[in-house]
C-alpha cells in the first residue's frame, strides 16, 4: 500500500483542529450513570453541531477517557464541529478516574462492558441525538463490536474501529482454557484466576467474568466486523507489534473497508495522530454523503 501525503494545508488544518480552543457554540460536561447498584461511571461530553452525527468514543483495556490516543481524537472531532461522549468504562469500580492494573482482582466481564456501552448510547439518545457513530481504540473497538453484536440502538449508524484487537491469550489452547474455565464458572467461590489476556501478561479474574472475554477469539471477531449491522471502517498500524502477526492480512479477507497507515504504531502517537483523525473525519463525511441521499 503506498504510503499517504497530506498536502501542507491539510496539515495546517488538522494541527488547528488539534490546538484551537473550544467553538464558541461548544460545552462540556461531566455525565454520570450508576450502572449497577453503587457503582457509578462517568463520560465526558463535548456538545456539537446537531446537523453532525455524535460520536462515542471508547478507549482501550483498562485504561480511561484521558488515555492520550483517545483524548487526542476526541478533541480533533469535537473542533471539527461534532458532539463526543467519552466514556470511562466502570470495571465494577465505582467513579473510576484511573487506569487499572492488569494483576488487580478483575470482577467486569464483557457482558458489563456491553450494558454500560448501551447505557451511554441511551443518554445520548436522550440528549436529542438520532444518529450516532462508536469510535473505539484497540480492545475498546472489541468492545464495541460486541456491543453490535448484542442488541445494539437503531441510532448507531457506524463503527470506525483502530487498531482493533482481538482476545489474545498468549500461549494457552484456547479450547482447553475455555473448558477449565466452563468447569469453573458454576463455582460462585472460585478462587481468582490468573491468564495472560489481550495487553496484560498477568490478568486476574473470575472464571465467569474471564470466560466473557477468552471467547472473543480471532474467528468470532472477524465474523462480527463481516457481519456487523452498520457501515464500517478499520484503521491499523503497520508498526504495531500489540497485533498478531498475520492479523491486519486477516482482517482484509474479510472485505471490510480499512485503512493501513504506514508507521503508525498501536496508538497513534506522533505524526499519525494526524492521520488518524483524518481518516476518521473522512469516514464521517461518507456517512454524511450518504445519508444525505
Amino acid at each position: 500500500m503506498d504510503a499517504i501525503v497530506y498536502a501542507p494545508a491539510m496539515r495546517t488544518f488538522l494541527l488547528c483542529l488539534l490546538t484551537c480552543g473550544f467553538p464558541a457554540w461548544a460545552h462540556a460536561e461531566i455525565a454520570q450513570l450508576e450502572m449497577r447498584p453503587r457503582i457509578y461511571a462517568s463520560a465526558e461530553y463535548l456538545a456539537g453541531q446537531r446537523d453532525k452525527p455524535a460520536i462515542l468514543l471508547l478507549h482501550g483495556f483498562l485504561q480511561t477517557r484521558e488515555f492520550p490516543t483517545v483524548a487526542t481524537l476526541a478533541r480533533g472531532l469535537h473542533d471539527a464541529g461534532y458532539a463526543v461522549l467519552s466514556p470511562t468504562l466502570s470495571l465494577g469500580v465505582p467513579n473510576r478516574r484511573q487506569s487499572l492494573a492488569c494483576e488487580a482482582a478483575h470482577r467486569h466481564g464483557m457482558e458489563d462492558d456491553i450494558d454500560e456501552v448501551a447505557r451511554w448510547v441511551d443518554w445520548l439518545k436522550s440528549r436529542g441525538h438520532r444518529s450516532i457513530v462508536l469510535v473505539g481504540h484497540s480492545f475498546g473497538s472489541l468492545q464495541l463490536l460486541a456491543y453490535l453484536s448484542a442488541h445494539p440502538d437503531r441510532s448507531v449508524t457506524g463503527l470506525m474501529g483502530a487498531s482493533l484487537i482481538e482476545t489474545q491469550i498468549g500461549a494457552t489452547p484456547r479450547p482447553a482454557l475455555i473448558a477449565y474455565l466452563e468447569n469453573r464458572e458454576p463455582d460462585k467461590k472460585a478462587t481468582l484466576i490468573t491468564q495472560s489476556l489481550s495487553l496484560c501478561k498477568k490478568y486476574t479474574s473470575t472464571p465467569r467474568a474471564l470466560l466473557s472475554y477468552v471467547r472473543w477469539d480471532q474467528a468470532r471477531t472477524l465474523a462480527a466486523v463481516k457481519n456487523a449491522p452498520v457501515k464500517v471502517q478499520l484503521i491499523m498500524g503497520d508498526a504495531d507489534t500489540l497485533i498478531g502477526r498475520n492479523w491486519i492480512r486477516t482482517l482484509q479477507h474479510v472485505h471490510t473497508p480499512m485503512v493501513v497507515i504506514p508507521g503508525a504504531n498501536h496508538f497513534m502517537d506522533g505524526e499519525n495522530e494526524f492521520d488518524l483523525l483524518e481518516h476518521t473525519l473522512a469516514f464521517l463525511k461518507r456517512m454524511d454523503k450518504a445519508s444525505s441521499r
